[in-house]
């Protein structure tokens, strides 16, 4: 967070010393603005234009909005026949996982082994923390801007060079000029300033509102329906939903501490509880293996020997990880997402395997006590758990965390009215601007 905060002040300070170069033609910027744009500073404006320019793909036609559409919370998938998945920008070419939110993404650290209680045992373990992507492969916003730009299956481009051409061609060079110096276009660093300013764009606060109606009882100005705050106590429940053991605050706000920390006494001892919105991100950016269903409509499934692992299938983790880090351990794990705004996220999971959040809910809590709801069947009628895995890996799935600790038969952590409370709560962590997205 700090990094992208020196990142949108560096462009605060480029604009300032390109104003006072009188080799730049300024332009009146308040004329071409619209009315979202009118209070955004240069570096921000170059930042949404960059966002939205569906010049800047191979063929063009597709952009960062594209996928990651403000009228749609900042997701989609343009317009892909295949909902899990976004299209590329050449007719045919598909993603392979589900487009990640955008919304809060400023917040995760740079990807790292770290140290963290484990939530069964208490004791201290190391594990992979933040990054950008469901596998973390880009560090911070600005990679994390600059892969797509790149990528074969999403905009194509063949190079660097190729992106800075066509932005220094099209109807906003002179605010690049603006914002980073006469000679942005001949700056060797020229892609990765544009990417920058993007990434800035990214961190501003329509990407992170805190406008929810869960904000708004945090501050007092709101109250939860009865339905509402039975899932609010399921969802911070360690015995039921547990659901902070992943889904927590994530410690951004040093003085109030993580919403985790604060409901270690369980769901009848709320007066600990944060009420800064910003303790509440709903994610703690590490890495589960959750056994997701496999998603047959995924082109490359048809083949029964592919499978996507995520987070071990990077082929830089060794140089990132601890000698004696057993790798294989990760395979199957994917980021762990905010779940703000996740009731207009859908579909859901890193392949998009559930449409539906009620769906999603009781997958979590059904996975072990009825995986036959949720898996396939062999030729001989037997249930395929984790079929989306390896059998080789799917001892690496978590199964030992609540709400995941049952066996086939037994009774689930929640019952259908819990789950429904559950998803009543989710949905109070839908962002204004968003509530009527769907």
């Amino acid at each position: 967070m700090v990094r992208n905060l020196l990142v949108v002040l560096a462009t605060i300070v480029t604009c300032a010393s390109a104003a006072a170069d009188p080799g730049i033609n300024l332009v009146d910027w308040s004329k071409p603005r619209t009315e979202d744009e009118a209070r955004l500073l240069p570096g921000l404006l170059l930042g949404k234009r960059i966002f939205e320019d569906l010049e800047l793909s191979e063929p063009r036609g597709l952009s960062c909005a594209s996928c990651h559409d403000p009228a749609t919370a900042y997701r989609g998938n343009n317009h892909s026949a295949i909902p899990a998945i976004p299209a590329g920008s050449r007719p045919g070419i598909f993603g392979n996982r589900k487009s990640p939110s955008i919304l809060y993404q400023a917040y995760s650290p740079p990807f790292a082994f770290a140290e963290r209680l484990n939530d069964v045992t208490g004791e201290p373990e190391i594990v992979p923390v933040g990054g950008q992507f469901w596998d973390g492969r880009a560090s911070g916003l600005e990679e994390q801007v600059e892969g797509p730009l790149l990528n074969p299956r999403e905009m194509n481009n063949p190079s660097k060079e190729s992106v800075v051409s066509k932005v220094r061609a099209g109807p906003y060079a002179d605010l690049a000029r603006e914002v980073y110096g006469a000679q942005i276009f001949e700056d060797d660093r020229a892609f990765e300033k544009l990417a920058s300013a993007v990434a800035s764009y990214e961190a501003s606060p329509r990407f992170k509102p805190f406008s929810s109606k869960f904000d708004q009882w945090l501050e007092g100005r709101t109250l939860l329906s009865d339905q509402e705050w039975m899932g609010f106590q399921l969802f911070v429940d360690r015995k039921k939903g547990n659901c902070l053991s992943c889904h927590d605050g994530g410690g951004v706000d040093e003085h109030e501490g993580s919403a985790a920390v604060a409901s270690a006494k369980g769901p009848t001892d709320m007066s600990q509880l944060s009420r800064n919105p910003r303790s509440w991100l709903f994610t703690d950016f590490t890495y589960d293996v959750l056994g997701a269903p496999r998603n047959r409509a995924i082109p490359e499934n048809a083949d029964p020997a592919h499978f996507d692992l995520g987070l071990c299938a990077r082929s830089d983790l060794r140089s990132l990880a601890p000698a004696d880090y057993d790798l294989e351990s990760l395979c199957g794990a994917f980021k762990v997402p905010s779940l703000r705004n996740v009731a207009v996220g859908g579909p859901y999971l890193h392949n998009g395997a559930f449409t539906k959040l009620r769906d999603v809910v009781a997958f979590y809590f059904t996975r072990d006590t009825d995986p036959g709801r949720w898996f396939s069947k062999t030729a001989n009628g037997a249930v395929e758990k984790f079929d989306d895995l390896p059998e080789r890996y799917r001892h690496n799935v978590n199964v030992r965390q609540v709400p995941y600790d049952r066996k086939a038969g037994e009774e689930p952590r929640a019952t259908d009215d819990e789950i429904d409370a559950l998803v009543a709560f989710l949905k109070t962590l839908t962002d204004e601007p968003f509530k009527n997205s769907d």
